[in-house]
């Protein structure tokens, strides 16, 4: 069998040997086990709190969102499963019943053997539910390749090709089919749906050096418009680096998406002007509207702004904090009751290393007159490094659902707030493992608390991950022989 086109429909029973193995070696020798369908729901028999073993890489992040999606009851989620490629699952909240995980689409990513010693991870799915309830999920990209995509207009190249699937059916994850909707270079890819049911689907158009745009649909994604620059990477004069930028988008008001950003300072290459080349250099924390009804942008103050942002307007005109010699690795930013932002950005010191050092997620709100906050949300070691979303009732009210190391025990926890984000308390733990590091999304689209979010456990040795979908108090746990995907 084609390794590149495995067939997602029932096959004859396998046994899979050597699931440590690591890398992409071990990686194809199992992925077609792994694509069988679920069996049909027992009605006894040992439960997991698991719903999938076959979590690969680093499987899930914030910033591709959302990861997941509740309509009509059922929880859709997504994952990036053997060789890199989309895996689809879903509960059924009433009847407690998953189904899949189903392969979605075909990455470009995963199948290279010149390439057996890196995952890319970056183009971990992103899943949406059109109006019309089919299924949508963009994935794959972190560039494209000159030699495959020819050149791209708003950045530079990397690896990949960004995807476009959908389902055959209606809330049907068992067959997908690939639309020809968007080009090659994007990763980062966040999806929005409104109101009226356009859809836009934000992200970054290239590599590193590249803009930030997005995409308009209102035929329920089965065509989007062209990009839309709305962040402008430039070359820098002083320095010999470019100005680039990583972005969280989200639901506002009425017509309205929020952006909450932070600035990216991309060294050249070599020891560069740093010391130390290219980096995750990230610094400062900035917002901003969009109006998807005008077409106009704004600050949090209502002013009007010139579009696509540069780094020194956007100093000028949409900067919330400064984060100083501290390096940030972007969050999330969700509106109150008042429709006053709230944002949650990851900060923390620079060791000298080309990742900075271990950041945790720390609040900032606006109160109407001004930017507050700053301070960590978890009271962890500054040593540690923290992920997660959050959800905002009223200005005084916040929760964030964390994940995070505590002497070497993996944990997942709720820290709340009642003073609008000067102090925050633990609250109840969802999830704890030993020895466990973790992957985290944001809360899940229309999420409700018995499904807000996925996380996958990451065990040391091993690129195979269990994924986990867990609300307020836990996971949703599954019959253990329709979670293992990957037999033993």
């Amino acid at each position: 069998m084609d390794r590149n086109s495995l067939s997602n429909k029932t096959e004859s029973k396998r046994t899979c040997k050597g699931v440590a193995l690591l890398g992409v070696a071990s990686c194809l020798a199992l992925a077609a086990c792994s694509e069988k369908a679920s069996p049909p729901v027992a009605q006894e028999g040992e439960r997991v709190d698991h719903f999938a073993d076959n979590a690969w890489g680093n499987p899930l992040a914030v910033v591709q969102h959302p990861a997941g999606e509740h309509v009509n009851g059922v929880t859709y989620v997504s994952y990036q499963g053997p060789l890199e490629d989309p895996y689809v699952a879903a509960y059924d909240h009433k009847s407690d019943r998953w189904t899949g995980p189903f392969k979605a689409g075909v990455s470009a990513m995963g199948k290279d053997p010149n390439r057996t010693k890196k995952i890319d991870n970056h183009g971990k799915p992103t899943l949406i539910v059109d109006d019309e309830g089919y299924i949508h999920v963009f994935y794959g990209g972190h560039g494209g390749t000159p030699e495959a995509h020819g050149d791209n207009p708003l950045g530079n190249h990397h690896y990949g090709e960004n995807k476009h699937a959908v389902s055959k059916r209606p809330y049907d994850i068992t067959e997908w089919e690939d639309l020809d909707t968007i080009p090659p270079f994007g990763t980062y890819n966040q999806a929005v749906k409104m109101d009226n049911g356009d859809i836009y689907l934000f992200y970054r158009h290239g590599a590193h050096r590249s803009d930030w745009v997005y995409h308009k649909s209102t035929d329920n994604g089965r065509s989007f418009g062209p990009a839309v620059s709305f962040l402008k990477h430039k070359r820098r004069d002083d320095l010999k680096a470019v100005d680039s930028w990583y972005a969280w988008v989200g639901r506002g008001e009425g017509d309205d998406i929020i952006v909450s950003y932070d600035y990216h300072l991309c060294w050249d290459g070599g020891a560069g002007v740093n010391g130390r080349g290219h980096t995750t250099e990230r610094h400062d924390v900035y917002y901003m509207v969009f109006n998807t009804k005008t077409g106009v942008w704004t600050n949090v103050e209502g002013e009007e702004l010139e579009m696509p942002i540069t780094r020194e307007y956007a100093d000028e005109k949409t900067l919330a904090a400064r984060t100083g010699e501290r390096w940030t690795f972007n969050g999330t930013v969700h509106l109150d009751s008042k429709g006053y932002p709230h944002i949650g950005m990851n900060i923390g010191e620079d060791l000298g290393l080309k990742t900075g050092g271990p950041k945790r997620t720390s609040h900032y709100r606006w109160t109407g007159e001004q930017w507050l906050g700053g301070e960590p949300v978890a009271d962890i070691a500054p040593s540690v490094d923290s992920r997660g979303d959050f959800l905002v009732e009223s200005p005084q009210e916040v929760r964030y659902l964390l994940a995070y190391r505590e002497e070497g025990v993996g944990v997942v926890a709720w820290w709340n707030s009642e003073d609008g984000g000067k102090s925050f308390g633990k609250g109840a733990e969802v999830l704890r493992r030993e020895k466990a590091g973790w992957a985290i999304t944001s809360i899940i689209r229309n999420s409700i608390p018995e499904a807000r979010a996925l996380v996958a456990e990451k065990q040391p040795g091993s690129d195979w991950h269990r994924v986990y979908l867990l609300g307020d108090e836990g996971p949703v746990s599954r019959l253990k022989s329709e979670a293992q995907q990957l037999q033993e």
